[in-house]
């Protein structure tokens, strides 16, 4: 073996190392290890990609694709249906799925996901990219966060075929997109009238979420394994790693949000050896395995103004704001009862007694 075939496979059996990977990751490890054992004179014969089956489509290698998730014209395709771009590489590899507007209001994810998609070259790609950069395509259109059911898609996966419209669209993802997925990359924002500092969840126990989360290179990352019923809940069960990009605020695009959201798609495609990228530094993450809320107090109503901001270092006892009620003048300090760092918080605007105002999150030794 010459000194460049060497160098390459050494490389290559750190980066499987450094995965430790479980579950639907494992074919990360066979492909890695596949090329790492693959004699040089036949390596370019043995890498080169197959034709992808989705949806009723082709792909082939080196092309791109962006079609209807439904193909036939129909009263309900009208509503129900959605995008769907696919990029497939000349060269096998792992497949990353990106998924955005689960929730019709948070179009920041739309846009990373588009942005991601545009600036890849499937001539140069190795393996595949699937996005669906708006599932709740109709919620996307006119601001709505759920479905036409009124449901919340993000509490009906994996779905079933005989439910209800969450539960049909959740089961046809499930069975005719996510069984390509080797990862999952879902994108979101805050909800209802809040913001979110930009940040990776991710079920830190998995070792293979967990380096995922860390490549993504946002510097934030809180455990959790996420509520039933969540894409990327369901995802990890099904054995795919999967984690979520949060940030921003909904029902607007915020630039900085995607281009941090577009430069973490780009970083993790390195990670998994997908696409070439620059040397870059990842910073040191901040991970917190704990988070809660903290809420106005009962009978505490009233027109809220903060005063903490996204990414304060707060204390016990330290004022986060205030609430005034408007007919008797009263104020109620908002006050902290834990120490942490905000990493979301409510806009300024009228609240009721329960209202989540601010998130705090925390490590554990804190």
């Amino acid at each position: 073996m010459n000194r460049e075939c060497w160098a390459t496979s050494v490389a290559i059996c750190l980066k499987v190392i450094r995965c430790h990977c479980c579950g639907r990751s494992l074919a990360l490890i066979l492909w890695f290890v596949s090329i790492a054992v693959t004699p040089a004179a036949t390596a370019s014969t043995a890498d080169q990609a197959d034709s992808l089956q989705l949806l009723g489509r082709e792909i082939a290698p080196g092309t791109r694709s962006k079609f209807p998730f439904i193909p036939d014209r129909s009263f309900e395709a009208s509503y129900l249906n959605m995008p769907v771009f696919v990029a497939r590489g000349l060269t096998r590899g792992p497949t990353l799925c990106l998924t955005a507007g689960v929730h019709g209001d948070e179009l920041n994810g739309v846009e990373v996901a588009r942005r991601a998609f545009a600036q890849i070259d499937p001539q140069k790609l190795r393996g595949t990219l699937i996005v669906l950069p708006a599932i709740n395509a109709e919620g996307v259109r006119v601001g709505n966060r759920y479905l036409s059911d009124r449901r919340d898609l993000n509490r009906a996966f994996p779905g079933r075929s005989g439910g209800s419209v969450a539960s049909l669209i959740a089961h046809a993802i499930f069975t005719n997109v996510l069984i390509h997925c080797d990862a999952l990359l879902d994108l979101h924002t805050a909800s209802n009238q809040r913001a979110n500092l930009p940040q990776i969840r991710a079920d830190l126990s998995d070792p293979a979420i967990r380096e995922l989360a860390i490549h993504f290179g946002i510097g934030i990352i809180v455990g959790g394994s996420g509520p039933d019923g969540s894409l990327r809940r369901e995802a990890v069960r099904a054995g795919i790693p999967a984690i979520i990009y949060e940030a921003g605020e909904p029902l607007r695009f915020q630039e900085d949000e995607i281009e941090r959201g577009v430069q973490g798609v780009e970083n993790v495609m390195a990670y998994l050896d997908m696409i070439e990228q620059a040397e870059r530094e990842i910073p040191n993450a901040r991970i917190y395995e704990r988070s809660r809320w903290v809420r106005a107090g009962f009978r505490n109503g009233g027109f809220f103004f903060p005063t903490a901001q996204l990414g304060d270092i707060v204390g016990v006892g330290d004022s986060l704001g205030k609430i005034v009620d408007p007919l008797t003048d009263k104020t109620f300090e908002v006050v902290s009862p834990i120490a942490g760092e905000v990493i979301g918080m409510a806009v300024s605007k009228p609240v009721l007694s329960g209202f989540a105002l601010f998130h705090l999150a925390w490590h554990d030794s804190d």
